[in-house]
């Protein structure tokens, strides 16, 4: 590339064309960006810089190839997490690095949530619970839920995660938040009864609702003195 680009010096369109990923359509543009704008020394500037970012990706390159080995005793556990939609290979990599893997560590996946930071704090008062702000927990491992909940907020389909992002960004703007939490309980179970992620469906919730509200309404029903029967529409 350093090559290129140095002997692309006086050539717009050689440096355009180095361009990467959904850069390159702006091809046309980023040429007439170049054109006489573009001199000697700025080619030796730039190239020092990409000489810098060339050693920094090697480096990157040789540490995850350490963490890589060093994870080889969970390979069933880090191939089992990245069956749930958004989470890569890092993403499972930090999600064992800080939690040990060990489920029975928690009582349950509710007390993973508090601990990592995912699940949002709250005070109870005259019988009802209110948000009260957010909670301190693994930074790391919270950070890297959140990316893959950002991921998992560019994805299309007919998937759970996907659904909840777009449901709770358009209602309150805390899509991520809750799909960082659902993606770590989602661990949870699947690090402790040893199987892959099992997908809900993006009609889960509303379906979920459906069957308790029903629930609710045989209950209120039978309290009344009557006996309920369904008879579902075909």
């Amino acid at each position: 590339m350093l090559g290129a680009l140095i002997a692309g010096e006086q050539d717009p369109r050689v440096l355009a064309d180095l361009a990467k990923g959904k850069m390159r359509i702006k091809i046309p543009a980023l040429a007439e960006a170049l054109t006489g704008h573009f001199n000697a020394d700025h080619a030796q500037l730039a190239g020092s810089m990409l000489h810098r970012l060339e050693r920094v990706e090697a480096a990157l390159a040789e540490l995850d190839a350490v963490i890589a080995e060093a994870c080889q005793p969970w390979e069933h556990q880090l191939e089992l997490l990245q069956t749930i939609p958004g989470v890569g290979e890092k993403v499972a990599q930090v999600i064992l690095a800080e939690t040990g893997g060990d489920m029975s560590r928690f009582p349950s996946a509710a007390h993973l949530a508090a601990w990592a930071g995912v699940a949002p704090p709250s005070y109870e008062s005259a019988g009802k619970r209110r948000p009260s702000g957010s909670r301190h927990g693994n930074k790391w491992l919270a950070a890297m839920l959140v990316e893959a909940a950002g991921s998992v907020g560019r994805m299309k389909g007919t998937n759970y995660l996907p659904a909840q992002h777009a449901r709770l960004t358009a209602r309150r703007g805390m899509g991520r938040a809750a799909v960082a939490h659902s993606i770590l309980v989602s661990a949870y179970y699947i690090l402790l009864r040893d199987e892959p992620y099992r997908e809900l469906g993006a009609d889960w919730l509303a379906r979920r609702n459906t069957e308790a509200h029903t629930r609710r309404l045989i209950a209120q029903l039978e309290r009344l003195g009557h006996t309920v029967v369904l008879d579902p529409v075909a």
